[in-house]
């Protein structure tokens, strides 16, 4: 799972992904297809619960679409691969934890498979801006997945402008989960994909089902189909041995230990 321009390591029940492609991280056809190719393997793997994605180097996370790959003729509008634009952002059925360990200039395309993480660590000196409207394009992802990440309003004026925004900014609007010193930020990303994976994967699936595909729902009939089951992921959690578990730790006053089964 190991190629030049993007790089892997399991870590137990932990997926590292790195983009790896000097001298920005950018990604061309070739690329997104080989993401496309490993976040489908991550979310059919059952032994691997949480994946961590960065870019290598501490200057560039990704800014994303090739620009030079385009230059040569590649078109922008192409197949992406499995998973759409970076293998994430359109990937069905992807319920397990992603973090995005952001070591630098996230814009464009490269913000838009940053947000399509769940939770999102940055390094003290990163950098972000969706700069499409100065090219006269429009930054479709993250129109439509922005306004829901951050307030209406900084997220339109982020998208209109195209200007750049420091990482604490980012903070501030609740873009970025923490902000860390650049030196400790896979060894902070790497604790939290620790803590996540020594959870219930079960309960993490029906949480991320949950939460994509109520986004466009009322409220009551989420709720419906939360409490009927009709979620793929909680009917499964319902009659999972990792339910049982849990309640018989929590009666037992110990640790549970999740079997993901």
């Amino acid at each position: 799972m190991t190629s030049s321009n993007v790089l892997t390591e399991r870590r137990g029940a932990v997926l590292e992904v790195t983009l790896n492609r000097p001298k920005a991280n950018a990604i061309d056809m070739a690329t997104s297809r080989e993401l496309g190719e490993i976040f489908t393997e991550f979310r059919d793997d059952p032994d691997l619960r949480v994946a961590i994605l960065t870019g290598a180097g501490e200057k560039f996370f990704c800014p994303g679409w090739d620009l030079k790959a385009a230059a040569s003729g590649e078109d922008a509008d192409g197949d992406y691969g499995k998973g759409g634009f970076g293998g994430l952002q359109e990937l069905r059925g992807l319920n397990k934890p992603v973090i995005a360990a952001v070591n630098g200039i996230a814009c464009g395309g490269g913000l838009e498979l940053a947000i399509s993480a769940d939770i999102i660590f940055a390094a003290d000196h990163a950098s972000f801006a969706l700069p499409e409207i100065k090219s006269g394009t429009v930054a479709d992802a993250a129109t439509l997945k922005l306004p829901k990440r951050i307030p209406y309003h900084i997220a339109m004026e982020l998208l209109y402008t195209g200007r750049w925004f420091d990482v604490e900014e980012a903070h501030r609007w609740g873009l970025v989960n923490r902000v860390v010193p650049g030196a400790e930020l896979m060894a902070e990303a790497r604790k939290m994909a620790d803590e996540l994976a020594a959870g219930p994967p079960l309960v993490f699936a029906a949480i991320k089902e949950i939460a994509r595909e109520a986004e466009d729902m009322k409220f009551q009939d989420a709720m419906n189909r939360i409490t009927r089951s009709q979620f793929e992921t909680v009917e499964r959690l319902y009659r999972s041995e990792d339910q049982k578990e849990g309640a018989r730790a929590f009666a037992e006053k110990r640790d549970p230990v999740w079997k993901g089964r």
